[in-house]
């Protein structure tokens, strides 16, 4: 594509062309000014930006090195520790402090619930998740599993009348009435500024009066009432004339819950953004949720409508006033890492500028649009979370960064507001000093087992074969990370400023099993946790009502800190003896995995999807599984426990299970997409069988195992072939 070239740099046209006419309109910022700030500042900071790359490289060469050398004998911990220390993989530890950032949206600081994660590439995803702040009790229950039968087609009432059972067991456990059961009461009124149930004839009420805050509607006649518990709202609707309403005792018709509170929205793992034609859509996308007025046409059963986002919603509060309640998630931006550049503008050495910088700016300069409408943050704050950053030095960067970008555009400091994403084992070990670098701009940090497994892997991948990708979940190291996280967090006076996140759910069909085990995140004292849909987050915020993570956090401070020398435990498997059954059971796992993630990745371009597994069960997949898989795989090559010739057989055995899985997907040849092509018919000459063998065969030499690096290039050879 053509290039300008502007103070040095080449950019892209039709990149300046966007930034110029749709981005910088509106914002008050000089279009002269912002180039020149910008170009100075890259120029600056790209210098570092790849000295800290080559510092990775650096230490992970002493660390290999000093694995080879320590082969054969007993794993001696304290001189592991000691090593790294010398080589600074691991930090001093200085005094204690707690963050000071300021203006944070409560939606981080003071109200704990799901959040979601959503390509930032897809109008429509995007929309359905900053929509998805709010999500219908009802809908969510009986379109799943967690209430067992079929649905079948059309309503079933036995099935209707199994979700309102449960509904109304829910609301007795959380906002219970002083006498009796919700499933009684046969009518809802407002007296004399509180709600009173009546329940054969006698007036009843909540047990916490405080928890009713408004309604809609006549006082005799309300159309909803509105109810507050754990700063998390439910809105109750009354309406006799509704299908649900007419046959139920109390005329209640749906049950609607504050569900995701807040969604990432994505420019990293779920999106395949290679080259500024792809960019130029993300960032399009996220200046729309700025302005407030992106939209997204669609057609479901023949019928055409325009999805859109989602108003405030009012009530009226007990003493008659007007309450505006958000309608929408809060909106926070992933950015890239460090570690990619993008061939949208070269410097002027001719290389390509780090793609994290690019995001940086451009992300901000888009949200100056909500400084002014205050349609996503109220408080005059951008949120960007920034993933994959390796220990302080790089958090430090990240800061120098975000306070360059504020002053180009000329926005008061530390109103971008940071998440560190606590996924590679270098940030882990040193996490209290990576908040230090940012204390007054932080706002989340996460756990992410993909990622952050795949990183140990790869830190370690000399110790020696790794054990079963299914048996990590029950290491020493993965289970103190998960501590030592909310440990350091709440250590540094997180609990009521910022977040503490855990991982997602991945298996958006299997909700039951979601019900059962994540109430374990909100337990563990973790504010927010991530889900793949809206109905998800529906369903998983009802574990906010039951716990109350803050008085968890209270007493989880004062447990005994996890041990760092739990997390050095490397989980490698000692003198294995396994069957050659369970190890190709595991390959083949792995296999279908990647396989299935890469063929949508590089053909159809398409970062986050659904994709079956061995036993056909969905799981939400994007480039953190695939770190994983491929570097589980590749360690195994490495150390003899199969061979490269048993894996691309594994490959091609699977590739064709994969074909079979995708012939009939419906989302081929939707959107402009171009009918499923079989990896199997051809595999000498398909891009996206060898881009998934490369992540495979050559996973040892990938910087940190990322597999961002081939993905791209495939991806922009896949591009460039039509």
């Amino acid at each position: 594509m053509n290039k300008i070239n502007k103070n040095g740099l080449k950019i892209n046209s039709k990149l300046f062309e966007f930034i110029n006419k749709e981005i910088i309109p509106g914002t008050k910022v000089n279009a002269e000014d912002f180039w020149e700030g910008f170009e100075k500042t890259v120029h600056e900071l790209a210098p570092i930006n790849k000295s800290l790359i080559e510092k990775r490289e650096i230490i992970q060469k002493k660390i290999d090195e000093w694995h080879l050398d320590n082969i054969g004998k007993d794993f001696d911990k304290k001189k592991y520790t000691d090593f790294l220390k010398k080589i600074s993989y691991i930090s001093d530890e200085k005094d204690d402090f707690e963050i000071e950032t300021l203006n944070v949206d409560q939606e981080i600081s003071s109200i704990a619930g799901p959040q979601l994660v959503v390509p930032v590439d897809n109008a429509r995803y995007a929309l359905n998740a900053a929509n998805a702040r709010w999500g219908s009790l009802y809908d969510a229950l009986y379109g799943t599993d967690v209430i067992p039968g079929n649905k079948g087609s059309g309503y079933d009432t036995e099935r209707g009348s199994k979700v309102i059972n449960y509904v109304r067991e829910f609301l007795d456990e959380v906002v219970p009435l002083y006498n009796g059961s919700w499933k009684e009461i046969s009518e809802i009124k407002i007296k004399n500024n509180d709600v009173v149930f009546l329940i054969d004839d006698k007036e009843n009420f909540l047990k916490n009066k405080n928890q009713f805050i408004g309604f809609n509607g006549e006082k005799d006649k309300p159309k909803s009432i509105l109810i507050k518990n754990n700063n998390l709202h439910i809105d109750v609707k009354i309406d006799p004339g509704h299908l649900i309403g007419k046959s139920d005792k109390a005329s209640i018709s749906d049950v609607v819950i504050e569900s995701a509170l807040s969604t990432i929205i994505d420019n990293e793992d779920s999106v395949a953004a290679v080259d500024a034609e792809d960019k130029i859509k993300c960032y399009r996308n996220w200046l729309g949720l700025m302005k407030g007025d992106l939209i997204a046409k669609m057609e479901k059963d023949g019928k055409k409508f325009v999805r859109k986002l989602n108003p405030n919603r009012d009530y009226i509060s007990t003493d008659g006033k007007k309450i505006s309640l958000h309608g929408r998630a809060l909106l926070l931006n992933r950015n890239v890492g460090h570690l990619m550049t993008n061939p949208s503008i070269l410097l002027n050495d001719g290389s390509e500028i780090p793609e994290g910088i690019m995001d940086a700016f451009i992300a901000t300069l888009c949200a100056l649009h909500d400084f002014e409408n205050k349609n996503n943050s109220r408080v005059g704050s951008v949120y960007i979370v920034k993933p994959k950053m390796h220990g302080p030095e790089e958090v430090a960067f990240t800061n120098t960064l975000f306070g360059k970008v504020e002053e180009v555009l000329g926005i008061k400091k530390y109103s971008i507001k940071v998440g560190i994403m606590d996924e590679e084992r270098r940030t882990t070990v040193n996490l209290k000093e990576c908040i230090r670098q940012v204390k007054n701009r932080i706002v989340f940090i996460n756990t992410g087992f993909l990622d952050r497994t795949g990183d140990e892997m790869h830190t370690s991948f000399e110790a020696g074969p790794m054990i079963f990708k299914g048996d990590m979940k029950k290491s020493t190291w993965l289970n103190t990370y998960e501590n030592w996280n909310v440990d350091i967090g709440l250590n540094c006076g997180f609990s009521g400023k910022a977040q503490i996140g855990k991982g997602m759910w991945a298996m958006p069909d299997q909700m039951a099993n979601m019900m059962e085990q994540k109430i374990g995140h909100p337990k563990s004292g973790a504010n927010c946790a991530w889900v793949p849909s809206p109905t998800a987050a529906t369903l998983h915020a009802m574990h906010y009502h039951k716990v109350n993570v803050f008085e968890e956090q209270k007493k989880i401070k004062s447990r005994t800190r996890a041990k760092l020398e739990n997390i050095l435990e490397i989980p490698k498997a000692d003198r294995p003896n396994w069957s050659k059954e369970d190890i190709n059971l595991e390959l083949e796992n792995n296999a279908q995995g990647i396989l299935g993630y890469v063929v949508r990745w590089i053909d159809q371009g398409v970062g986050c999807s659904k994709v079956p597994d061995i036993n056909n069960i969905g799981l939400m997949e994007d480039r953190a599984t695939l770190r994983i898989s491929s570097q589980h795989m590749a360690n195994w090559i490495h150390h003899g426990i199969c061979t490269k010739e048993q894996v691309m057989s594994v490959m091609k055995k699977m590739a064709k299970i994969v074909d079979k899985q995708n012939e009939n997907d419906p989302a081929y040849g939707r959107s402009g997409r171009t009918g499923y092509k079989k990896m199997s018919d051809d595999f000498e000459n398909s891009i996206a069988f060898a881009a998934a063998c490369d992540l495979v065969f050559k996973g040892r030499v990938q910087p940190s195992g990322y597999t961002e690096p081939l993905l791209h290039e495939k991806r922009l050879e896949k591009k460039t072939s039509h």
